[in-house]
């Protein structure tokens, strides 16, 4: 017979057994991250990315699950894997770093919640307005675009009797238009001409280069942009080799050899990225949350570079500097 405090035991135990299961069986909410390059390229960005989910109280493997999806630096994969994740009916697609991935993820559907952090996003289409972006896409614009001004500057200060200076830019990216009437206006205000290079596979980058001296090119500014991002290494070995002073968008160029680097925090975008997309998995809508501007722009200029092009630096300039690299 079994007694009175047993059989208590017994059903409670009974009844709680299938609410411990169905919370064990209960799904994360999934963000599918869509990455335009490898996940060894941007490790670091992707712990940025977590520290900004973190921040929401997401922790992943806890309280929400991530879906990776990389195009390994083949941007023409971008609108299958967007795809992918639509069908996978993930909760929200994050698209840090790259505009061309939130196009491609705002392709594949008008519903699940979209978070980007690159270019002006109101130019490309992918929202109405910064304050109201009205649909199902928000994020950070990191600026960059609107930094064109500042790069060639820092390019002139560096040297002052260069009269002809270039910008390198990808033919494919919807905001490289906006950049080339921005790009002419800075360099008519400093009274120097300047050559516009268009790009899009490793072959051009190559031919780019190889036409500076034909073209006189004194100076080159790189536009940021994924492809170059995700082949910084060509570029530097290319400047070096072809003894051009260039300017990049992100630190962990000059960081790796390249001469200098001006614009937004990768690791601070793709942060307020994970800070985004924790907030909408909260509730708010991508519609009512602003795109916000990037706020923390860094300057870093390679010593060792520049001894070995042969330039003086000016002390005017290092004293602006964020970062020296000795």
């Amino acid at each position: 017979m079994i007694r009175r405090r047993e059989f208590i035991t017994l059903l409670g135990g009974a009844a709680a057994l299938p609410l411990a299961a169905r919370a064990q069986q209960r799904p994360l909410p999934v963000i599918g991250y869509l990455g335009n390059a490898s996940p060894d390229a941007t490790a670091h960005l992707v712990v940025a990315f977590r520290k900004g989910l973190s921040e929401t109280g997401h922790v992943e493997g806890q309280n929400v699950a991530i879906e990776f999806r990389w195009t390994h630096n083949d941007d023409n994969r971008l609108p299958e894997l967007a795809a992918d994740l639509v069908r996978r009916r993930v909760a929200i697609i994050a698209a840090p770093g790259s505009v061309g991935a939130a196009l491609a993820a705002k392709a594949a559907t008008a519903t699940i919640p979209i978070v980007f952090s690159g270019g002006d996003p109101v130019q490309v289409g992918l929202v109405a307005s910064l304050s109201r972006p009205g649909g199902n896409v928000t994020g950070i614009n990191s600026m960059n675009s609107e930094l064109t001004a500042k790069r060639l500057g820092l390019l002139h200060e560096l040297l002052p009797r260069a009269a002809r200076f270039a910008v390198l830019i990808n033919a494919n990216n919807p905001t490289s238009e906006a950049m080339i009437p921005d790009a002419r206006a800075a360099a008519a205000a400093i009274g120097r001409q300047l050559e516009i290079l268009t790009v899009s596979t490793n072959g051009e980058i190559d031919a780019a280069f190889a036409s500076l001296k034909q073209k006189q090119v004194e100076a080159l500014l790189v536009a940021p942009d994924p492809l170059f991002t995700n082949r910084r290494v060509q570029l530097q070995s290319l400047a070096m080799r072809h003894a051009v002073p260039a300017i990049f968008s992100l630190r962990e160029v000059a960081e790796s050899g390249g001469l200098m680097s001006y614009g937004s925090s990768s690791i601070d975008l793709f942060r307020q990225t994970g800070v985004y997309v924790g907030r909408v998995l909260k509730g708010e809508k991508p519609a009512d949350l602003p795109v916000v501007r990037a706020t923390r722009f860094e300057f870093v200029i390679n010593m060792q570079t520049a001894r070995i092009l042969g330039i003086e630096v000016p002390a005017t300039l290092l004293a602006t500097a964020d970062e020296v690299i000795e």
